[in-house]
């Protein structure tokens, strides 16, 4: 199989620091820590609220990274504009709430289709490769297909959350969904990518559907790198990722 690329989230490094206040730890060093740990990416999502990532974390990994920057945001005028005068390698667009912990499922794209196609189309002329994060669901590919999305990034919070919960069968389905719809997406043109739960116990059939190009992982690696450090957590799940593949 082909090469499947890992990107690392560390927003988490940024809750710890925002927890108390200064710049310890600093998400930055997290970034850099990973680029040497293989990571093909950094994903950061400034939120509206700014509770983990803020904006001067934007501007610095801007000018630390040697690796592409995956910059998650919500579809609003404020992100649209810090994307723009950043032009990060991609953006990807992500449904947001307030009161979430954290995403809690895809975006809804046929709903707002017009409004989103508008949305994305200065992104894509300013050279940003445009992903959109949604559900394994024909309905939603569709529209992203249409709104002119480069990369669809699957959702595999209800397979992880499944998998924790020991429902095999609801497990199974989602997973037999993701390798449905990874397969159709790919037809379409659509590059895809996945995240979102996944962890050292799901990854590997995750990673094995040979559609999906990227994973992307977070908040399991942070808190793994408090037992066994950021470097190793990462190389463990590349490991992962690269077992799955062969």
């Amino acid at each position: 199989m082909t090469y499947q690329r890992l990107g690392v989230n560390i927003d988490h490094v940024a809750t710890v620091r925002n927890a108390r206040g200064g710049n310890v730890p600093d998400p930055v060093r997290a970034a850099k820590l990973a680029e040497k740990a293989g990571a093909d990416g950094i994903t950061a999502h400034l939120r509206e609220d700014r509770r983990h990532i803020g904006d001067a974390d934007i501007e610095r990994l801007m000018d630390a990274l040697a690796v592409p920057l995956n910059f998650e945001m919500a579809a609003t005028e404020e992100m649209q504009a810090i994307a723009l005068r950043h032009k990060p390698h991609a953006v990807c667009i992500v449904p947001e709430k307030r009161e979430e912990r954290t995403t809690e499922g895809g975006l809804e794209v046929a709903r707002e289709e017009n409004r989103l196609a508008h949305y994305i189309a200065p992104l894509r002329e300013a050279g940003c490769r445009v992903s959109i994060f949604i559900a394994a669901d024909k309905r939603q590919i569709d529209a992203a297909h249409r709104i002119g999305a480069q990369v669809i990034e699957l959702h595999t919070g209800a397979y992880c959350d499944a998998h924790v919960e020991g429902d095999v069968e609801t497990r199974d389905k989602e997973l037999e969904a993701m390798r449905e719809m990874a397969s159709y997406a790919h037809g379409l043109g659509l590059e895809v990518h996945a995240g979102h739960g996944l962890s050292f116990d799901t990854v590997k059939p995750i990673a094995a559907l040979p559609e999906i190009k990227e994973l992307n992982i977070g908040h399991f690696l942070i808190g793994e790198a408090i037992f066994s450090g950021l470097e190793g957590a990462i190389v463990e799940m590349r490991r992962l990722m690269d077992e799955a593949r062969a």
